[in-house]
């Protein structure tokens, strides 16, 4: 009689690596890693025609308050560049790394405001682990909390915050734009090594000189303030809209948990429904989970790729999330609520506290 036994995790890890290279093959066999350098040099002429038209505009209407329309169009533009600048730094432009680095420093630091080293260094670590605790800077946050262990920690205005924060989430993504540009100028201005530091102080002081230069000399003082405002609340509630739905409310892995590369992958990550205007909307993004697979597959193949990556994953037992954008919103803002919630149980209930003291 023959015997069969269960495979070990050693064992699971092996066939699960052996499947990744089978897929990794077709993706590669198709040519899904081939660079698409017509596609960003177009994107990128489209958005530095935007940019001028949107300056333009603002020439043009000056003391009128529609000039608010205007600062808002250009929290989305700078975001697209964001998009593209992310990109840049996954190596999915240009055929070699240091080009692709040299032309995502120019994307975030000038054009987008942001520090491209200190980019970088975050984005890797997530890559490297999406929502692990201890590995994934993304579950830190300055004014959320996205584990009931890190909302339990809070403390004073982040506490009250935290009890609060599903349904205080979009309001709370406006203040993204701020927290990115502060973040960057810390870290170009800290004491450790930066990458490039120069060269960033010196875009990025290049281009708010430049950018507050021109609002402040075209518009009244108070319209001023309000134009830039306006910029910076759309751009941060467009870059969290964005990226919020990626892996929030999606497996969350304890510090002492390993998984293998695909499901690590795919178990955190969410796709968002919606074909090629997604696509535009969230530059890719919304093929999430093909993106921490193939991180450096070029935007206009990963359509391709989800229909090879479903099917491997239908066919090996992984699940695999995709919903639409509402949707996905909407299990974000539960999970905040829910992590919210759970902690403020902790902090008023007071057995815990007897046991505490005890």
């Amino acid at each position: 009689m023959t015997t069969t036994h269960a495979p070990n995790r050693r064992e699971q890890f092996a066939n699960r690596a052996r499947s990744f290279t089978e897929l990794a093959g077709r993706v590669r066999d198709q040519g899904l890693n081939a660079r698409t350098r017509w596609f960003y040099f177009s994107i990128f002429g489209l958005l530095l025609l935007a940019l001028g038209g949107a300056f333009t505009s603002l020439v043009l209407l000056q003391d009128s308050w529609f000039t608010l329309l205007i600062a808002a169009a250009l929290g989305i533009i700078f975001t697209q560049f964001a998009f593209l600048g992310h990109e840049a730094s996954h190596r999915q432009v240009l055929a070699s790394g240091p080009a692709n680095d040299r032309l995502g420093r120019v994307l975030a630091t000038f054009f987008v405001g942001m520090s491209y080293s200190w980019w970088m260094n975050k984005h890797s670590r997530h890559h490297g682990n999406p929502n692990k605790v201890g590995k994934d800077p993304d579950l830190k946050s300055d004014f959320a909390s996205f584990t009931s262990e890190d909302a339990a920690a809070s403390r004073g205005l982040r506490r009250w915050l935290t009890r609060r924060q599903g349904w205080l989430f979009f309001p709370l993504l406006t203040l993204l734009g701020l927290d990115l540009h502060g973040q960057s100028v810390r870290t170009l201005l800290s004491r450790g090594r930066v990458e490039g530091r120069k060269t960033e102080l010196a875009l990025l002081a290049g281009r708010f000189a430049l950018y507050l230069g021109v609002v402040f000399w075209l518009l009244p003082l108070g319209m001023a303030f309000a134009f830039i405002g306006v910029q910076v609340l759309v751009f941060g509630l467009y870059m969290g809209i964005t990226f919020s739905p990626n892996h929030i409310g999606m497996r969350i892995v304890p510090a002492d948990s390993r998984l293998d590369f695909l499901d690590k992958q795919v178990l955190t990550s969410r796709n968002v429904s919606g074909g090629w205007f997604m696509t535009a909307l969230m530059g890719g993004l919304n093929y999430q989970i093909e993106h921490h697979l193939f991180p450096s597959m070029p935007r206009p193949h990963l359509s391709k790729a989800r229909r090879l990556v479903l099917a491997h994953c239908r066919e090996h037992g992984v699940p695999y999330t995709e919903t639409g954008l509402g949707e996905a919103l909407a299990i974000v803002v539960r999970h905040m609520n829910d992590v919210g919630i759970a902690a403020a149980r902790r902090f008023n209930c007071p057995t815990a506290g007897a046991l505490g003291r005890g």
